[in-house]
């Protein structure tokens, strides 16, 4: 078998598929998708409600992947939740995000499935090289930021909490309720898979910034910032006021 081949079964041994959100990325999502179906042809596209010419590039793939559309713009976090949903129905245990913008890297893909056969069960980060001279400064300020109160909220230190690309155990996060369906689900789905006890962990990724003129970006700095502040307000006083004496009864309790 080929390297195409043994991916293809790679993945569908392991229950794994991999998820796209967009919104208006017609200029790169085409590139994106080619580039995952060199590893596997389980993919779910979520076009959230976009205005671009994003339905006319998904009707070149609508026979080799599922592709599921919102009528209205609902945020990344419900695009992420419905990509959930529909891989349980189809019955996967695990979903991979890449997001549509062309800053991942497809050939990162084997690295999650390298990292999950070391850690099962887990939920894994692609930890992007934040150092590296194309960075947004504000997107180094942004990342160090949410790790901090990601470390006070769960006392896991992860090197990048705000990274798209990751490897979720959606079987694992079944019936869980979220205050957010935003870009800030992204931090608030890692939150409450620590608060139940899954294993939150990442792998090294590579990353591509385009020069600042061919940058596009939805996230609205002053009100996404503002949102993400507000719900890591309610996710500190979950912690310290049910999280952490939840934990300690715990700990009383093993010990007897």
């Amino acid at each position: 078998m080929g390297s195409k081949e043994n991916s293809y079964q790679r993945f569908k041994d392991s229950g794994c598929c991999v998820l796209i959100p967009t919104y208006n990325n017609d200029g790169t999502l085409k590139a994106v998708i080619d580039g995952v179906l060199e590893y596997t042809n389980q993919v779910i596209v979520m076009n959230d409600g976009s205005t671009d010419n994003t339905a006319d590039v998904l009707k070149d793939f609508n026979e080799v992947i599922h592709v599921h559309s919102f009528d209205k713009n609902q945020g990344k976090g419900a695009a992420l939740m419905k990509g959930f949903d529909i891989a349980l129905e189809k019955g996967y245990e695990y979903l991979i995000s890449i997001d549509s913008d062309g800053q991942h890297y497809p050939d990162d893909l084997p690295v999650f499935l390298d990292k999950l056969e070391e850690a099962p069960k887990s939920l894994i980060v692609g930890a992007r090289n934040m150092e590296q001279n194309s960075v947004p400064g504000g997107s180094s300020f942004g990342n160090r930021f949410s790790n901090f109160w990601y470390r006070l909220e769960t006392g896991i230190d992860l090197p990048d909490t705000q990274s798209g690309y990751r490897l979720y155990p959606i079987e694992l996060l079944k019936g869980i309720r979220y205050f957010t369906g935003k870009y800030e689900f992204e931090i608030e789905v890692l939150v409450r898979a620590a608060w139940r006890d899954i294993n939150v962990t990442y792998c090294p990724i590579k990353v591509y910034y385009p020069p600042q003129e061919e940058r596009i970006s939805h996230f609205r700095p002053y009100k996404d910032f503002g949102r993400i502040s507000v719900l890591n307000t309610f996710l500190v006083a979950i912690t310290f006021l049910y999280i952490k004496p939840r934990n300690f009864i715990r700990a009383l309790q093993k010990k007897k």
